[in-house]
């Protein structure tokens, strides 16, 4: 199969653009304020409807600081010294999972202390939520064309026009500069969609429609994200400027992945504990 470019500019207005990456953030925080609605009208709920802005607020802020400075510093920061305000052209994209996810539990530890709840009942509301991001997210990445996976041979592979993306097939595949085409590549981004957001969020939502003990949600999150996550891993390919960590396949992904794994299972304990 051939990569479809996508030009990353649905349309100019005036001196602005407005690009596929950006709208896909968009639909993405506005499918989880549409859910929080639903969940906030639930009886029980720990977030009523009418502080639900605010907490979508702080979590897109969370998303977009936290994954942008996290990419930097996971993944690029000797070329953010050579280039500093490489920090702020994020339509190149270059966004980090794990540090957006470090900005949005420090936004619901700063919204569950304003609001007097505590910050696994805050998580456990929210965890349903994020993968509608991350599969928005995800197609994000595809339509920018980044984030590819290993070559395969399987049929639905996808060959990538060289032209328009002299990084991935020279520094990461090492191609000559007169290759016109790749080999064809695992479309990594689309299994993470997959993944990632379809299925965890199906599998979250209706584990999350009968009340759970406190941490379970936020728990099962940690620890499906970081299955998919390292599983994944394996067929992607790494980023060129870090290349594998050690033993030939451990990726920073992964390094990244290990915290939530053992945060998710310690969380799932302890609330089969409380529930004993």
């Amino acid at each position: 199969m051939l990569y479809p470019e996508f030009d990353p500019v649905i349309v100019h207005i005036g001196p602005a653009a407005l690009r596929w990456y950006g709208l896909m953030y968009l639909l993405g925080f506005g499918g989880a304020w549409w859910l929080g609605r639903r969940r906030a009208r639930a009886a029980g709920s720990p977030v009523r409807p009418e502080q639900l802005d605010d907490l979508i607020f702080y979590g897109a802020l969370g998303v977009i600081l936290g994954g942008r400075v996290g990419y930097i510093l996971f993944y690029d920061f000797s070329q953010w010294l050579a280039d500093p305000l490489l920090l702020l052209r994020i339509w190149q994209g270059g966004m980090s999972f794990h540090g957006g996810l470090l900005g949005v539990l420090a936004a619901m530890l700063w919204f569950g202390r304003r609001h007097g709840l505590g910050f696994l009942r805050v998580s456990d509301f929210v965890a349903p939520l994020v993968p509608v991001g991350l599969f928005f997210g995800r197609i994000g990445n595809f339509i920018n064309g980044e984030l590819w996976g290993a070559p395969t041979g399987l049929p639905w592979g996808m060959r990538v026009p060289c032209a328009a993306h002299l990084d991935l097939c020279m520094n990461k595949l090492g191609l000559d500069g007169g290759a016109a085409l790749t080999p064809p590549l695992h479309p990594n981004q689309l299994y993470e969609a997959g993944l990632e957001g379809l299925l965890l969020f199906v599998v979250l939502w209706r584990y999350s429609a009968r009340p759970r003990p406190l941490g379970a949600v936020s728990g099962l999150f940690l620890l499906g994200y970081g299955c998919v996550r390292f599983l994944i891993e394996f067929v992607r390919m790494p980023d060129s400027q870090l290349g594998y960590l050690a033993f030939g396949w451990l990726t920073m992904g992964q390094l990244l992945s290990l915290p939530m794994l053992a945060g998710g299972l310690w969380l799932l304990l302890r609330a089969k504990r409380g529930q004993a």
